[in-house]
């Protein structure tokens, strides 16, 4: 059987979603608390593979498994078990073979930011602290550039290893909702701190030390050392995940 989870957590504590020899990882947590629940060996495989400090509300996990436990049942069973930054927003038996990342789906992240002179500490580990103005007009004009299919090399960090830079952008906006700012983008697949670079870039056009078209020639360019930096961690958050196709059904 097939198993397929939503998965919410807060990325503080763990290095990233994929397990590597440095430290602890969303994936790791989850496949060993499913093989302890479950009595067999159980390999999770992620939508999403967030980085280090980044928080999710809804990434997508796959996993097969011989247990005879209704899949419906599993997300309950394994929050008795998960440690409290981790919790399983639902479990459902998806058909066999199916996998998240091979199919037609639109990914929501966001970047909360903190633009106040003073930081406060309730808001630490979920929005990055920048104490100078920023004007969200502007943010919001150069972002709607993002929108469309492009080649997103400037903003791919230069460690990524895939075939294609090329992703499409359905929506993106920038907000401010008293002292915090909101970039939201949403897209069928984001490359390795993609959205990271968008939000350093921002930052840089809404404290004028870049142009509003900054965005646009960034995208022309083809080259990282045209866009910004890349924002900390802690600022960004997986939203959703959402099948395009009539493939994810329970």
């Amino acid at each position: 059987m097939r198993v397929a989870m939503r998965v919410a957590y807060d990325g503080t504590n763990y290095c990233g979603w994929q397990i590597q020899p440095n430290g602890l990882t969303i994936e790791e947590v989850l496949n060993t608390t499913l093989s302890e629940l479950l009595g067999e060996k159980i390999v999770v495989s992620g939508a999403s593979r967030t980085d280090t400090g980044v928080h999710s509300l809804g990434n997508i996990a796959v996993f097969d498994t011989n247990h005879r436990m209704p899949a419906d049942k599993i997300a309950y069973a394994l929050n008795q078990r998960l440690p409290e930054d981790i919790s399983i927003q639902e479990s459902w038996e998806a058909p066999e073979g199916w996998h998240p990342r091979f199919v037609k789906s639109r990914k929501t992240y966001e970047y909360r930011i903190l633009n106040r002179r003073m930081p406060l500490p309730t808001e630490r580990l979920y929005t990055y602290h920048y104490h100078y103005p920023l004007d969200v007009d502007k943010m919001n004009a150069a972002i709607q550039d993002l929108v469309g299919e492009h080649d997103f090399t400037s903003f791919a960090s230069v460690k990524s290893q895939v075939n294609s830079f090329t992703r499409t952008i359905y929506e993106a906006s920038v907000t401010r909702d008293g002292d915090i700012i909101v970039i939201r983008v949403t897209g069928n697949g984001f490359l390795y701190n993609m959205v990271r670079i968008i939000a350093g870039t921002l930052i840089e056009i809404g404290n004028d030390r870049r142009p509003v078209t900054s965005i646009r020639e960034a995208l022309e360019a083809k080259n990282r050392s045209a866009a910004g930096p890349t924002a900390p961690a802690e600022g960004l958050t997986m939203i959703s995940w959402t099948a395009e196709e009539n493939l994810l059904t329970h």
